[in-house]
């Protein structure tokens, strides 16, 4: 499965592109969610910065919930950022959705703050969104908070360290069909 390299393409509601993930690789999926984990990869803004993520992550998006959950491995711990987010799609290019501005970063003591709702107030006169969506990312953040208070999903950490260690061992089985590959015949 680990061949299975995907993106990960955000997009603001207007249809901009927000960021570009390049790459990660899918290790579970089922049918309301899908797990990815990438590893210092490459980032392009949608203003054609370019830059690299400084630690792996593991990334948990969603076809029923409007957020998406990115767990940050650093210094032995988990770091959280949360993007109030469209539930995902894939399709050829790789993991897509639309970036909601509110984002909620869960630190390893369990302290929560909300990021951005400036933006997001900006945003929803700005690109129109909407009575219903507005209501439907309000009740959303709501619900990503209580998973955050309740250890549920990704923020039980017993559940990230897992699917990370499936990444790791995937990665070296990966790793040694490589090393088997490039071995001149005998």
């Amino acid at each position: 499965m680990l061949d299975n390299r995907t993106q990960i393409i955000s997009y603001k509601h207007n249809g901009v592109l927000h960021r570009v993930w390049q790459y990660a690789y899918v290790i579970r999926q089922t049918s309301d969610m899908i797990v990815l984990v990438n590893d210092h990869t490459s980032v392009i803004d949608g203003d054609g910065r370019r830059w690299k993520t400084k630690e792996p992550a593991v990334c948990y998006f969603f076809k029923n919930y409007w957020f998406n959950i990115i767990c940050m491995l650093r210094n032995n711990a988990i770091y959280y950022y949360c993007n109030l987010s469209s539930p995902y799609v894939r399709d050829a290019e790789g993991v897509k959705y639309v970036d909601y501005d509110l984002d909620v970063k869960v630190f390893p003591s369990g302290d929560k703050v909300i990021l951005d709702r400036d933006e997001f107030d900006f945003n929803k006169l700005d690109y129109n969104y909407g009575d219903k969506l507005i209501a439907i990312i309000e009740n959303e953040l709501q619900i990503l908070l209580r998973k955050i208070d309740n250890h549920e999903i990704a923020f039980d950490s017993n559940t990230v360290m897992k699917d990370f260690e499936i990444y790791k061992n995937l990665r070296r089985q990966l790793d040694r069909k490589r090393k088997k590959s490039n071995r001149p015949n005998a």
